[in-house]
Protein backbone atom coordinates (compact mmCIF):
# COMPACT_ATOMS: atom_id res chain seq x y z
CA UNK A 1 0.00 0.00 0.00
CA UNK A 2 2.57 2.17 0.32
CA UNK A 3 2.70 3.08 -3.43
CA UNK A 4 -0.96 4.47 -3.17
CA UNK A 5 -0.36 6.26 0.06
CA UNK A 6 2.66 8.20 -1.88
CA UNK A 7 0.40 8.79 -4.49
CA UNK A 8 -2.09 10.65 -2.25
CA UNK A 9 1.01 12.81 -0.90
CA UNK A 10 2.42 13.78 -4.37
CA UNK A 11 -0.97 14.57 -6.04
CA UNK A 12 -1.75 16.51 -3.01
CA UNK A 13 1.75 17.89 -2.74
CA UNK A 14 0.96 18.66 -6.79
CA UNK A 15 -1.78 20.44 -5.77
CA UNK A 16 -0.79 22.77 -3.36
CA UNK A 17 2.05 24.04 -5.80
CA UNK A 18 -0.32 24.51 -8.61
CA UNK A 19 -2.41 26.71 -5.86
CA UNK A 20 0.40 28.50 -4.59
CA UNK A 21 1.90 29.52 -8.17
CA UNK A 22 -1.14 30.53 -9.48
CA UNK A 23 -0.84 32.91 -6.68
CA UNK A 24 -4.82 32.23 -5.09
CA UNK A 25 -4.55 31.99 -0.99
CA UNK A 26 -6.03 28.96 0.45
CA UNK A 27 -9.23 29.39 1.80
CA UNK A 28 -9.00 26.75 5.44
CA UNK A 29 -12.30 25.96 4.47
CA UNK A 30 -11.41 24.89 0.32
CA UNK A 31 -12.61 21.21 0.08
CA UNK A 32 -9.30 19.20 -0.15
CA UNK A 33 -9.82 16.25 -2.13
CA UNK A 34 -7.06 13.93 -2.60
CA UNK A 35 -6.79 12.01 -6.02
CA UNK A 36 -6.98 8.83 -4.71
CA UNK A 37 -10.37 6.52 -3.36
CA UNK A 38 -11.88 8.36 -0.60
CA UNK A 39 -14.68 8.14 1.60
CA UNK A 40 -17.88 10.23 -0.52
CA UNK A 41 -19.46 10.86 2.97
CA UNK A 42 -16.56 12.93 4.33
CA UNK A 43 -17.93 16.03 1.89
CA UNK A 44 -21.73 15.27 0.91
CA UNK A 45 -22.53 18.49 -0.22
CA UNK A 46 -19.76 18.74 -2.56
CA UNK A 47 -20.88 15.78 -4.85
CA UNK A 48 -24.54 16.64 -4.97
CA UNK A 49 -23.69 20.10 -7.09
CA UNK A 50 -25.40 19.88 -10.66
CA UNK A 51 -22.36 20.82 -12.63
CA UNK A 52 -20.79 17.80 -14.47
CA UNK A 53 -17.40 16.56 -13.96
CA UNK A 54 -15.46 17.41 -16.94
CA UNK A 55 -12.00 15.84 -18.70
CA UNK A 56 -8.90 17.63 -19.52
CA UNK A 57 -10.75 17.05 -23.09
CA UNK A 58 -13.69 18.94 -21.70
CA UNK A 59 -16.04 16.22 -22.57
CA UNK A 60 -18.45 15.43 -19.41
CA UNK A 61 -18.33 12.27 -17.67
CA UNK A 62 -22.30 12.07 -17.74
CA UNK A 63 -22.09 11.41 -21.46
CA UNK A 64 -20.49 8.23 -20.41
CA UNK A 65 -21.87 7.10 -17.30
CA UNK A 66 -24.32 3.89 -16.68
CA UNK A 67 -28.01 4.87 -18.77
CA UNK A 68 -30.10 3.36 -15.94
CA UNK A 69 -31.38 6.99 -15.35
CA UNK A 70 -29.38 7.66 -11.54
CA UNK A 71 -26.59 10.21 -12.93
CA UNK A 72 -26.33 11.11 -9.14
CA UNK A 73 -24.17 11.18 -6.62
CA UNK A 74 -22.46 7.72 -6.42
CA UNK A 75 -22.27 8.06 -10.48
CA UNK A 76 -19.49 11.15 -10.27
CA UNK A 77 -17.51 9.81 -7.71
CA UNK A 78 -17.34 6.24 -8.82
CA UNK A 79 -16.35 7.44 -12.18
CA UNK A 80 -13.52 9.67 -10.27
CA UNK A 81 -12.56 6.41 -8.21
CA UNK A 82 -12.19 4.35 -11.77
CA UNK A 83 -10.34 7.63 -12.86
CA UNK A 84 -7.52 6.88 -9.62
CA UNK A 85 -7.72 3.17 -9.85
CA UNK A 86 -6.40 3.28 -13.67
CA UNK A 87 -3.75 5.94 -12.92
CA UNK A 88 -2.67 3.94 -9.97
CA UNK A 89 -2.67 0.74 -12.51
CA UNK A 90 -0.24 2.01 -15.18
CA UNK A 91 2.04 4.52 -12.69
CA UNK A 92 2.24 1.95 -9.92
CA UNK A 93 2.18 -1.30 -11.44
CA UNK A 94 2.73 -0.92 -15.13
CA UNK A 95 5.74 1.55 -14.33
CA UNK A 96 4.32 4.23 -16.55
CA UNK A 97 5.55 8.45 -16.17
CA UNK A 98 3.32 9.74 -13.61
CA UNK A 99 2.58 12.53 -16.67
CA UNK A 100 1.42 9.72 -18.72
CA UNK A 101 -0.57 8.01 -16.55
CA UNK A 102 -2.41 10.94 -15.40
CA UNK A 103 -3.23 11.84 -18.73
CA UNK A 104 -4.51 8.49 -19.92
CA UNK A 105 -6.53 7.84 -16.93
CA UNK A 106 -8.54 11.63 -16.98
CA UNK A 107 -8.96 11.45 -20.84
CA UNK A 108 -10.12 7.96 -21.31
CA UNK A 109 -13.83 7.97 -20.16
CA UNK A 110 -15.13 5.81 -23.06
CA UNK A 111 -12.90 3.41 -21.43
CA UNK A 112 -13.52 3.92 -18.09
CA UNK A 113 -17.43 3.59 -18.87
CA UNK A 114 -16.47 -0.19 -20.20
CA UNK A 115 -15.10 -0.87 -16.70
CA UNK A 116 -17.58 0.74 -14.91
CA UNK A 117 -20.45 -1.28 -16.58
CA UNK A 118 -18.89 -4.52 -14.26
CA UNK A 119 -19.77 -2.31 -11.13
CA UNK A 120 -22.31 -4.12 -8.67
CA UNK A 121 -21.65 -1.78 -5.39
CA UNK A 122 -21.44 1.24 -6.62
CA UNK A 123 -20.32 3.00 -3.64
CA UNK A 124 -17.07 0.48 -3.85
CA UNK A 125 -16.08 1.21 -7.49
CA UNK A 126 -12.58 2.11 -7.15
CA UNK A 127 -11.85 -0.74 -5.37
CA UNK A 128 -13.69 -3.20 -8.11
CA UNK A 129 -11.67 -1.45 -10.38
CA UNK A 130 -8.72 -1.74 -8.70
CA UNK A 131 -9.37 -5.65 -7.70
CA UNK A 132 -10.27 -6.20 -11.64
CA UNK A 133 -7.31 -4.83 -13.20
CA UNK A 134 -5.20 -6.66 -10.62
CA UNK A 135 -6.22 -9.74 -11.74
CA UNK A 136 -7.58 -8.44 -16.00
CA UNK A 137 -4.46 -7.03 -17.29
CA UNK A 138 -5.77 -4.12 -20.16
CA UNK A 139 -4.84 -3.36 -23.72
CA UNK A 140 -3.20 0.11 -22.47
CA UNK A 141 -2.86 1.34 -26.31
CA UNK A 142 -7.03 1.69 -26.09
CA UNK A 143 -7.20 4.27 -23.52
CA UNK A 144 -3.67 5.45 -24.85
CA UNK A 145 -5.39 6.62 -28.12
CA UNK A 146 -8.68 7.68 -26.60
CA UNK A 147 -6.29 10.20 -24.34
CA UNK A 148 -4.78 11.25 -28.02
CA UNK A 149 -8.35 12.26 -29.02
CA UNK A 150 -8.79 9.61 -30.98
CA UNK A 151 -12.78 7.71 -31.06
CA UNK A 152 -12.48 4.08 -30.67
CA UNK A 153 -13.71 3.83 -34.10
CA UNK A 154 -10.79 5.37 -35.32
CA UNK A 155 -7.87 3.65 -33.41
CA UNK A 156 -9.29 0.46 -33.63
CA UNK A 157 -7.75 -0.20 -36.71
CA UNK A 158 -4.17 1.03 -35.16
CA UNK A 159 -3.97 -1.31 -32.13
CA UNK A 160 -1.15 -3.57 -32.63
CA UNK A 161 -2.15 -7.23 -32.74
CA UNK A 162 1.08 -8.79 -30.77
CA UNK A 163 1.21 -5.98 -27.69
CA UNK A 164 -1.01 -5.05 -24.74
CA UNK A 165 1.47 -2.94 -22.63
CA UNK A 166 2.58 0.53 -23.56
CA UNK A 167 6.04 -0.06 -22.14
CA UNK A 168 6.80 -2.78 -24.98
CA UNK A 169 6.65 -0.24 -27.56
CA UNK A 170 9.53 2.10 -26.80
CA UNK A 171 9.85 4.08 -29.70
CA UNK A 172 5.85 5.05 -30.01
CA UNK A 173 6.12 6.23 -26.78
CA UNK A 174 9.44 8.45 -27.34
CA UNK A 175 7.82 10.09 -30.43
CA UNK A 176 4.83 10.73 -27.97
CA UNK A 177 7.23 12.38 -25.73
CA UNK A 178 8.95 14.50 -28.34
CA UNK A 179 5.65 16.02 -29.39
CA UNK A 180 4.46 16.23 -25.44
CA UNK A 181 7.68 18.03 -24.58
CA UNK A 182 7.73 20.58 -27.74
CA UNK A 183 4.35 22.06 -26.42
CA UNK A 184 1.56 19.69 -28.18
CA UNK A 185 -1.43 19.44 -26.89
CA UNK A 186 -1.88 15.59 -25.76
CA UNK A 187 -5.31 15.42 -26.64
CA UNK A 188 -4.65 17.03 -30.41
CA UNK A 189 -1.79 14.63 -30.97
CA UNK A 190 -4.21 11.75 -32.12
CA UNK A 191 -4.86 13.70 -35.19
CA UNK A 192 -0.80 13.42 -36.18
CA UNK A 193 -1.01 9.71 -35.92
CA UNK A 194 -4.45 8.93 -37.41
CA UNK A 195 -2.61 10.78 -41.32
CA UNK A 196 0.93 9.79 -40.46
CA UNK A 197 1.23 7.13 -38.53
CA UNK A 198 5.46 6.69 -39.78
CA UNK A 199 5.93 9.83 -37.94
CA UNK A 200 5.60 7.61 -33.98
CA UNK A 201 8.58 5.18 -36.00
CA UNK A 202 11.41 7.99 -36.48
CA UNK A 203 14.54 6.63 -34.65
CA UNK A 204 15.60 9.32 -31.87
CA UNK A 205 15.74 12.22 -32.41
CA UNK A 206 14.81 12.54 -36.00
CA UNK A 207 11.37 13.87 -34.93
CA UNK A 208 12.79 16.54 -32.70
CA UNK A 209 14.84 17.49 -35.26
CA UNK A 210 12.41 17.77 -37.66
CA UNK A 211 10.59 20.23 -35.48
CA UNK A 212 13.59 22.11 -34.84
CA UNK A 213 14.04 22.73 -38.31
CA UNK A 214 10.08 24.02 -39.02
CA UNK A 215 10.94 25.96 -36.15
CA UNK A 216 14.23 27.76 -37.93
CA UNK A 217 11.98 28.29 -41.11
CA UNK A 218 8.74 29.59 -39.85
CA UNK A 219 10.43 31.38 -36.69
CA UNK A 220 8.26 30.67 -33.68
CA UNK A 221 7.24 27.35 -31.66
CA UNK A 222 3.80 28.33 -31.38
CA UNK A 223 3.80 28.67 -35.24
CA UNK A 224 5.28 25.12 -35.63
CA UNK A 225 2.18 23.28 -33.45
CA UNK A 226 -0.30 25.10 -35.37
CA UNK A 227 0.57 24.70 -38.82
CA UNK A 228 1.96 20.87 -38.35
CA UNK A 229 -1.30 20.39 -36.08
CA UNK A 230 -3.59 21.38 -39.18
CA UNK A 231 -1.00 19.35 -41.79
CA UNK A 232 0.77 16.85 -40.02
CA UNK A 233 1.95 15.85 -43.75
CA UNK A 234 4.64 18.90 -42.86
CA UNK A 235 6.76 16.08 -40.26
CA UNK A 236 7.10 13.25 -43.55
CA UNK A 237 8.25 15.53 -46.99
CA UNK A 238 11.40 16.35 -48.23
CA UNK A 239 11.97 19.54 -49.89
CA UNK A 240 9.48 22.55 -49.38
CA UNK A 241 6.03 21.92 -49.70
CA UNK A 242 3.02 23.87 -50.29
CA UNK A 243 2.31 24.61 -46.94
CA UNK A 244 5.74 26.48 -46.45
CA UNK A 245 5.25 27.92 -49.49
CA UNK A 246 2.48 29.46 -48.28
CA UNK A 247 3.98 30.98 -45.41
CA UNK A 248 6.87 32.61 -46.84
CA UNK A 249 4.35 34.38 -49.41
CA UNK A 250 2.25 35.24 -46.27
CA UNK A 251 5.13 36.69 -44.50
CA UNK A 252 6.40 38.68 -47.46
CA UNK A 253 3.14 40.36 -47.19
CA UNK A 254 4.16 40.91 -43.68
CA UNK A 255 1.29 38.93 -41.72
CA UNK A 256 2.52 38.00 -38.25
CA UNK A 257 2.87 34.50 -36.85
CA UNK A 258 0.05 35.41 -34.96
CA UNK A 259 -2.25 35.18 -37.64
CA UNK A 260 -1.43 31.51 -38.29
CA UNK A 261 -1.70 30.74 -34.60
CA UNK A 262 -5.36 32.77 -34.22
CA UNK A 263 -6.69 31.65 -37.83
CA UNK A 264 -5.44 27.98 -38.39
CA UNK A 265 -7.34 25.08 -36.69
CA UNK A 266 -6.21 21.50 -36.13
CA UNK A 267 -9.65 20.84 -36.78
CA UNK A 268 -9.78 21.36 -40.68
CA UNK A 269 -7.75 19.95 -43.12
CA UNK A 270 -5.98 22.83 -45.99
CA UNK A 271 -5.18 21.86 -49.70
CA UNK A 272 -2.12 24.23 -49.07
CA UNK A 273 -1.92 23.65 -53.29
CA UNK A 274 -5.24 25.70 -53.91
CA UNK A 275 -4.40 27.97 -51.16
CA UNK A 276 -1.00 28.98 -53.00
CA UNK A 277 -2.44 28.88 -56.64
CA UNK A 278 -5.43 31.55 -55.17
CA UNK A 279 -2.58 34.00 -54.15
CA UNK A 280 -0.92 33.46 -57.49
CA UNK A 281 -4.17 34.05 -58.93
CA UNK A 282 -4.81 37.64 -57.09
CA UNK A 283 -1.20 38.50 -58.41
CA UNK A 284 -1.89 37.79 -61.61
CA UNK A 285 -5.08 39.87 -61.20
CA UNK A 286 -2.78 42.89 -60.37
CA UNK A 287 -3.32 43.35 -56.70
CA UNK A 288 -0.45 44.53 -55.00
CA UNK A 289 1.42 43.24 -51.87
CA UNK A 290 0.38 45.39 -49.63
CA UNK A 291 -3.71 45.51 -50.64
CA UNK A 292 -2.97 41.71 -50.17
CA UNK A 293 -1.93 41.42 -47.18
CA UNK A 294 -4.19 44.38 -45.91
CA UNK A 295 -7.30 41.78 -47.67
CA UNK A 296 -5.71 38.95 -45.86
CA UNK A 297 -5.65 40.18 -42.55
CA UNK A 298 -8.69 41.71 -42.49
CA UNK A 299 -10.91 38.46 -43.99
CA UNK A 300 -8.81 35.21 -43.62
CA UNK A 301 -11.65 33.21 -44.80
CA UNK A 302 -11.15 34.62 -48.12
CA UNK A 303 -7.66 32.91 -47.82
CA UNK A 304 -8.93 29.58 -46.00
CA UNK A 305 -12.59 28.92 -46.58
CA UNK A 306 -12.63 25.73 -48.53
CA UNK A 307 -8.37 26.20 -49.02
CA UNK A 308 -9.59 29.32 -51.20
CA UNK A 309 -12.14 27.72 -53.60
CA UNK A 310 -15.40 29.58 -52.77
CA UNK A 311 -12.63 33.10 -53.50
CA UNK A 312 -11.70 31.32 -57.07
CA UNK A 313 -15.36 30.44 -57.58
CA UNK A 314 -16.56 34.26 -57.08
CA UNK A 315 -13.63 35.38 -59.59
CA UNK A 316 -14.65 33.17 -61.98
CA UNK A 317 -18.44 34.13 -60.86
CA UNK A 318 -17.77 37.86 -61.71
CA UNK A 319 -15.05 37.31 -64.64
CA UNK A 320 -18.25 35.63 -66.45
CA UNK A 321 -20.42 38.91 -66.15
CA UNK A 322 -17.14 40.78 -68.25
CA UNK A 323 -15.36 41.55 -64.81
CA UNK A 324 -12.59 43.41 -65.79
CA UNK A 325 -8.85 42.41 -63.18
CA UNK A 326 -9.68 46.23 -61.85
CA UNK A 327 -13.19 45.28 -60.95
CA UNK A 328 -12.25 42.10 -59.27
CA UNK A 329 -9.51 43.56 -57.06
CA UNK A 330 -11.88 46.65 -55.64
CA UNK A 331 -14.33 44.15 -54.91
CA UNK A 332 -12.17 42.01 -52.62
CA UNK A 333 -10.34 45.48 -51.22
CA UNK A 334 -14.20 46.59 -50.01
CA UNK A 335 -15.23 42.60 -49.50
CA UNK A 336 -18.12 42.80 -47.13
CA UNK A 337 -18.03 42.01 -43.36
CA UNK A 338 -19.68 38.78 -44.44
CA UNK A 339 -18.29 34.94 -44.44
CA UNK A 340 -16.87 34.24 -47.83
CA UNK A 341 -19.79 31.37 -48.41
CA UNK A 342 -22.38 33.73 -47.57
CA UNK A 343 -21.16 36.11 -49.82
CA UNK A 344 -21.15 33.98 -53.01
CA UNK A 345 -24.45 32.56 -51.97
CA UNK A 346 -25.75 36.31 -51.81
CA UNK A 347 -24.34 36.58 -55.63
CA UNK A 348 -25.97 33.55 -56.44
CA UNK A 349 -28.97 34.66 -55.36
CA UNK A 350 -29.01 38.16 -56.41
CA UNK A 351 -28.60 36.79 -60.19
CA UNK A 352 -31.53 34.82 -59.78
CA UNK A 353 -33.61 37.23 -58.15
CA UNK A 354 -32.48 39.76 -61.46
CA UNK A 355 -34.15 37.12 -63.72
CA UNK A 356 -36.52 36.12 -62.20
CA UNK A 357 -37.61 39.63 -62.89
CA UNK A 358 -36.90 40.05 -65.98
CA UNK A 359 -34.08 42.37 -66.62
CA UNK A 360 -32.13 41.80 -69.70
CA UNK A 361 -28.93 39.83 -69.77
CA UNK A 362 -26.79 43.11 -70.34
CA UNK A 363 -28.46 44.76 -67.50
CA UNK A 364 -27.62 42.26 -65.32
CA UNK A 365 -23.81 42.11 -66.54
CA UNK A 366 -23.76 45.76 -65.80
CA UNK A 367 -24.68 45.54 -62.39
CA UNK A 368 -22.05 42.66 -61.50
CA UNK A 369 -19.32 44.86 -62.86
CA UNK A 370 -20.37 47.90 -61.14
CA UNK A 371 -21.90 47.09 -57.61
CA UNK A 372 -20.31 43.34 -57.06
CA UNK A 373 -20.24 44.72 -53.30
CA UNK A 374 -23.74 45.36 -53.25
CA UNK A 375 -24.92 42.12 -54.65
CA UNK A 376 -22.83 40.35 -52.62
CA UNK A 377 -23.59 41.81 -49.41
CA UNK A 378 -27.58 41.03 -48.95
CA UNK A 379 -29.67 38.01 -49.08
CA UNK A 380 -32.66 39.30 -51.07
CA UNK A 381 -35.96 38.50 -50.78
CA UNK A 382 -38.06 35.98 -53.62
CA UNK A 383 -39.55 37.84 -56.50
CA UNK A 384 -43.10 37.21 -55.71
CA UNK A 385 -42.65 38.71 -52.12
CA UNK A 386 -40.59 41.71 -53.08
CA UNK A 387 -43.72 41.96 -55.90
CA UNK A 388 -46.34 41.57 -53.12
CA UNK A 389 -44.46 44.00 -51.07
CA UNK A 390 -43.79 46.57 -53.39
CA UNK A 391 -47.11 46.56 -54.79
CA UNK A 392 -45.51 46.63 -57.97
CA UNK A 393 -44.47 45.18 -61.61
CA UNK A 394 -41.55 43.46 -62.75
CA UNK A 395 -40.80 45.88 -65.25
CA UNK A 396 -41.24 48.48 -63.36
CA UNK A 397 -38.73 46.87 -60.53
CA UNK A 398 -36.36 46.53 -63.24
CA UNK A 399 -36.23 50.02 -64.04
CA UNK A 400 -35.89 51.44 -60.52
CA UNK A 401 -32.99 49.19 -59.74
CA UNK A 402 -31.02 50.16 -62.68
CA UNK A 403 -31.82 53.87 -62.25
CA UNK A 404 -30.29 53.83 -58.38
CA UNK A 405 -29.15 49.93 -57.35
CA UNK A 406 -29.02 50.56 -53.76
CA UNK A 407 -32.54 50.05 -53.86
CA UNK A 408 -31.85 46.03 -53.75
CA UNK A 409 -30.64 46.86 -50.50
CA UNK A 410 -34.19 47.80 -48.98
CA UNK A 411 -35.41 44.36 -50.45
CA UNK A 412 -33.04 42.42 -48.44
CA UNK A 413 -34.52 39.21 -45.74
CA UNK A 414 -35.53 40.79 -42.57
CA UNK A 415 -36.49 44.42 -43.88
CA UNK A 416 -39.60 45.61 -43.60
CA UNK A 417 -40.57 47.05 -47.23
CA UNK A 418 -42.89 49.52 -47.70
CA UNK A 419 -45.24 49.68 -51.42
CA UNK A 420 -44.31 51.98 -54.26
CA UNK A 421 -46.18 55.11 -54.96
CA UNK A 422 -48.06 54.52 -57.88
CA UNK A 423 -46.95 56.92 -60.70
CA UNK A 424 -49.91 59.56 -61.75
CA UNK A 425 -50.68 58.21 -65.35
CA UNK A 426 -50.69 54.71 -64.40
CA UNK A 427 -53.34 55.72 -61.66
CA UNK A 428 -55.22 57.56 -64.62
CA UNK A 429 -55.06 54.81 -66.78
CA UNK A 430 -56.20 52.32 -63.95
CA UNK A 431 -58.88 54.93 -62.71
CA UNK A 432 -60.32 54.81 -66.49
CA UNK A 433 -60.09 50.85 -66.89
CA UNK A 434 -62.18 50.53 -63.73
CA UNK A 435 -64.84 53.22 -64.65
CA UNK A 436 -65.24 51.51 -68.18
CA UNK A 437 -66.26 48.39 -65.97
CA UNK A 438 -68.73 50.16 -64.04
CA UNK A 439 -67.03 50.88 -61.01
CA UNK A 440 -68.46 53.94 -58.88
CA UNK A 441 -65.76 57.04 -58.89
CA UNK A 442 -64.05 57.03 -55.77
CA UNK A 443 -66.21 53.84 -54.05
CA UNK A 444 -64.61 51.77 -51.70
CA UNK A 445 -64.96 49.26 -54.65
CA UNK A 446 -62.44 51.44 -56.80
CA UNK A 447 -59.98 52.09 -54.04
CA UNK A 448 -59.65 48.43 -52.90
CA UNK A 449 -59.08 47.45 -56.61
CA UNK A 450 -56.47 50.55 -57.99
CA UNK A 451 -54.47 49.54 -54.02
CA UNK A 452 -54.47 45.78 -55.06
CA UNK A 453 -53.57 45.57 -58.77
CA UNK A 454 -49.96 45.43 -60.10
CA UNK A 455 -49.16 46.18 -63.80
CA UNK A 456 -50.33 48.47 -66.17
CA UNK A 457 -53.79 49.06 -67.62
CA UNK A 458 -53.54 47.65 -70.71
CA UNK A 459 -52.29 43.88 -68.94
CA UNK A 460 -55.34 44.21 -66.53
CA UNK A 461 -57.87 44.37 -69.48
CA UNK A 462 -56.05 41.72 -71.16
CA UNK A 463 -56.62 39.96 -68.40
CA UNK A 464 -59.96 40.47 -68.27
CA UNK A 465 -60.63 39.58 -71.72
CA UNK A 466 -59.22 36.49 -71.00
CA UNK A 467 -61.71 35.55 -67.89
CA UNK A 468 -64.46 36.66 -70.74
CA UNK A 469 -63.25 34.33 -73.24
CA UNK A 470 -62.91 31.37 -70.50
CA UNK A 471 -66.90 31.62 -70.74
CA UNK A 472 -67.49 33.89 -67.62
CA UNK A 473 -70.14 37.05 -67.56
CA UNK A 474 -68.51 40.15 -68.56
CA UNK A 475 -70.95 41.33 -65.43
CA UNK A 476 -69.89 38.19 -63.30
CA UNK A 477 -66.18 39.14 -64.11
CA UNK A 478 -66.79 42.52 -62.56
CA UNK A 479 -67.99 41.08 -59.52
CA UNK A 480 -65.13 39.16 -59.36
CA UNK A 481 -62.85 42.06 -59.44
CA UNK A 482 -64.95 43.95 -56.73
CA UNK A 483 -64.67 40.81 -54.15
CA UNK A 484 -60.98 39.72 -55.15
CA UNK A 485 -59.36 42.15 -57.33
CA UNK A 486 -55.44 39.91 -57.03
CA UNK A 487 -56.88 37.71 -59.47
CA UNK A 488 -55.69 39.52 -62.46
CA UNK A 489 -52.54 40.15 -61.03
CA UNK A 490 -51.56 36.74 -62.91
CA UNK A 491 -50.72 36.50 -66.08
CA UNK A 492 -52.93 35.59 -68.93
CA UNK A 493 -51.57 31.61 -69.60
CA UNK A 494 -51.60 31.28 -65.47
CA UNK A 495 -55.55 32.02 -65.45
CA UNK A 496 -56.08 29.46 -67.93
CA UNK A 497 -54.38 27.29 -66.56
CA UNK A 498 -56.03 27.07 -63.36
CA UNK A 499 -59.17 27.60 -65.05
CA UNK A 500 -58.66 24.64 -67.51
CA UNK A 501 -57.84 22.43 -64.38
CA UNK A 502 -60.82 23.14 -62.03
CA UNK A 503 -63.45 23.34 -65.21
CA UNK A 504 -61.90 20.36 -67.17
CA UNK A 505 -60.29 18.27 -64.72
CA UNK A 506 -62.24 18.60 -61.68
CA UNK A 507 -65.76 18.87 -63.10
CA UNK A 508 -66.42 22.48 -61.87
CA UNK A 509 -69.27 24.80 -63.06
CA UNK A 510 -68.14 28.46 -63.91
CA UNK A 511 -70.65 29.64 -61.54
CA UNK A 512 -68.84 28.44 -58.64
CA UNK A 513 -65.71 29.93 -59.42
CA UNK A 514 -67.37 33.58 -59.63
CA UNK A 515 -68.89 32.39 -56.61
CA UNK A 516 -65.56 31.94 -55.22
CA UNK A 517 -63.38 33.95 -57.24
CA UNK A 518 -60.49 33.68 -54.55
CA UNK A 519 -60.03 30.04 -55.84
CA UNK A 520 -58.37 31.40 -58.76
CA UNK A 521 -55.46 33.44 -56.22
CA UNK A 522 -54.41 29.73 -54.91
CA UNK A 523 -51.65 27.96 -56.04
CA UNK A 524 -52.44 25.29 -58.57
CA UNK A 525 -50.37 22.79 -56.26
CA UNK A 526 -52.59 23.80 -53.51
CA UNK A 527 -55.79 23.30 -54.92
CA UNK A 528 -55.01 20.28 -56.95
CA UNK A 529 -54.20 18.70 -53.61
CA UNK A 530 -57.07 19.87 -51.83
CA UNK A 531 -59.50 19.26 -54.35
CA UNK A 532 -58.00 15.53 -55.22
CA UNK A 533 -57.92 14.72 -51.49
CA UNK A 534 -61.52 15.94 -51.39
CA UNK A 535 -62.57 13.52 -54.41
CA UNK A 536 -60.85 10.30 -52.54
CA UNK A 537 -62.31 11.26 -49.27
CA UNK A 538 -65.72 11.32 -51.29
CA UNK A 539 -65.30 8.18 -53.15
CA UNK A 540 -64.37 6.32 -49.50
CA UNK A 541 -67.64 7.54 -48.47
CA UNK A 542 -66.49 9.62 -45.32
CA UNK A 543 -67.22 13.03 -46.40
CA UNK A 544 -70.38 15.22 -48.00
CA UNK A 545 -70.34 17.45 -50.79
CA UNK A 546 -68.50 20.28 -50.07
CA UNK A 547 -68.23 23.98 -51.36
CA UNK A 548 -64.72 25.42 -53.32
CA UNK A 549 -64.57 27.50 -50.44
CA UNK A 550 -64.79 25.21 -47.95
CA UNK A 551 -61.98 23.37 -49.43
CA UNK A 552 -59.57 25.51 -50.08
CA UNK A 553 -60.26 28.64 -47.89
CA UNK A 554 -59.26 26.72 -44.43
CA UNK A 555 -55.14 26.31 -43.67
CA UNK A 556 -53.71 23.01 -43.87
CA UNK A 557 -53.66 22.44 -40.64
CA UNK A 558 -57.43 23.07 -40.28
CA UNK A 559 -57.67 20.92 -43.78
CA UNK A 560 -55.59 17.79 -41.80
CA UNK A 561 -57.54 17.72 -39.02
CA UNK A 562 -60.88 18.13 -40.15
CA UNK A 563 -61.03 16.64 -43.31
CA UNK A 564 -58.28 14.58 -43.69
CA UNK A 565 -58.57 12.32 -40.82
CA UNK A 566 -62.04 11.10 -41.34
CA UNK A 567 -60.27 8.42 -42.49
CA UNK A 568 -57.78 6.28 -41.13
CA UNK A 569 -55.57 6.18 -44.10
CA UNK A 570 -56.28 9.80 -44.42
CA UNK A 571 -52.99 11.13 -43.83
CA UNK A 572 -50.89 8.92 -45.31
CA UNK A 573 -53.14 9.07 -48.97
CA UNK A 574 -52.29 12.73 -48.47
CA UNK A 575 -48.46 12.67 -48.19
CA UNK A 576 -48.33 10.98 -51.06
CA UNK A 577 -50.84 12.96 -53.16
CA UNK A 578 -48.57 16.13 -51.87
CA UNK A 579 -45.28 14.39 -52.96
CA UNK A 580 -46.66 13.57 -56.69
CA UNK A 581 -48.01 16.96 -57.39
CA UNK A 582 -45.34 19.03 -55.65
CA UNK A 583 -42.07 16.67 -57.68
CA UNK A 584 -43.73 17.78 -60.86
CA UNK A 585 -43.17 21.20 -59.87
CA UNK A 586 -39.84 20.73 -58.86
Amino acid sequence: MYHIRNLKRSSFLRWVFVDLSGNHFISPTKAIRPNGPFDATQNPSFYSTKAACKTKNGQSLNEFLPDDGNIGLWSRVAFRQAQDALLDYLHSTRSLQFVDAENISRNSPKFLGKLLKGVENKENAGQFVTRFLRYHPINEFEPFFESMGLEPYEFSKFLPRNLMFLSDDNVLLENYHVFCQYGFAPNKIGKIYKEVKEVFRYNHGVLSSRLHDLQNILLDQSTVIKIVGSCPSLLIQDGIPDVLKVVKELKSLKIMNSWFIEHLSEENSYNWSQILELLCLFKRLGCEYEQLGRLINENPSILLSNSGTTSVLIIGYLTKFGATKSNIILFFIKFPEIKVEECLSNLRRSYQFLSDIEMEGHNIAKLFCTHPNLLGSWSLKGVKTALNCLNSGKKRLCEIIMNNPQELKKLAIGTKVKPLPSSKDCIEEKTKFLLDLGFEENSNEMKRALKRFRGRARELQERFDCLVNAGFDRKDVVEMLKSSPQIVNQTKEVLEMKIGFLVNDLGYRLTCLSAYPSSLSYAIETVKLRCMMYNWLKEQGVTNTMALSTILACSEKHFIRDKVNRHPKGVEVYEMLKSQIYSKTV
